[in-house]
């Protein structure tokens, strides 16, 4: 088994399963992204686990606002592709693999079941929102951001999370239609692997995409090969 697949399943290792976990996947779900040929398919050969280091001279919280905002411009541009297909008709409910079901939740916590469309657009514009927040996001020189800047990229991206697993699960074969399934791999890939190595993904939220997480990390250039600016990403 390669590192890259190992530090995927280390990531769990000693991790109390949360009670409030989504509904479990259904596992006899036929998931055709899965098949090798597939999950082969990408646009770029960059090396992801150089990529998510982050640079000596960078401030930590600067890191995660710049993959934050390259995250949500890729996802949002990825789900305008299948948008016209991701209608109240078809998708009904907001699901992930194995059927699981998401739910949007207001300010007050309130719980609202809306179809996927809804769903992304209460994403979207909660995203979009949040990150033309000067005291959030900061841009200007010499503001700095806030203590809580973390737990929100961490909210913004368990949000991407939910559309990346939508479109997988329910769009898949129109993803293949327009043939960027190799964008689509590569997005993810990055994004997991960059989530990963900073610990910004809750189990419950990554558990139902976890083989899809493994089959793309599979077909990695293995850490150890390299030099020892992997070895950072391998061993957290």
């Amino acid at each position: 088994m390669s590192t890259g697949v190992l530090f995927v399943i280390n990531f769990w290792k000693g991790r109390r399963k949360d009670k409030d976990s989504p509904t479990p996947p259904v596992q006899d779900e036929f998931r055709q992204y899965l098949e090798d040929n597939y999950m082969r398919e990408k646009i770029t050969n960059a090396d992801f686990y150089r990529l998510v280091v982050l640079p000596p001279s960078i401030d930590y919280n600067e890191w995660l606002a710049t993959h934050s905002l390259a995250f949500f411009n890729h996802v949002s541009l990825l789900y305008g592709v299948i948008s016209e297909y991701c209608t109240s008709e078809v998708c009904t409910a907001m699901t992930g693999p194995g059927n699981v079901q998401y739910h949007w939740y207001d300010d007050k916590g309130k719980k609202y079941k809306s179809n996927a469309q809804q769903y992304v657009d209460y994403v979207l514009s909660f995203i979009q929102k949040t990150v033309q927040d000067e005291s959030i996001f900061p841009t200007k020189y010499g503001q700095t951001f806030p203590s809580s800047f973390e737990a929100m990229v961490k909210k913004v991206h368990k949000y991407l999370l939910h559309i990346l697993a939508h479109i997988y699960h329910a769009h898949y074969k129109e993803i293949l239609a327009v043939s960027i399934h190799g964008h689509l791999n590569s997005l993810f890939t990055h994004f997991m692997v960059f989530n990963f190595k900073y610990d910004l993904l809750e189990e419950k939220e990554t558990e139902v995409v976890v083989e899809l997480a493994k089959a793309l990390i599979k077909h990695l250039p293995d850490p150890n090969q390299n030099d020892g600016t992997h070895n950072e990403v391998s061993r957290t």
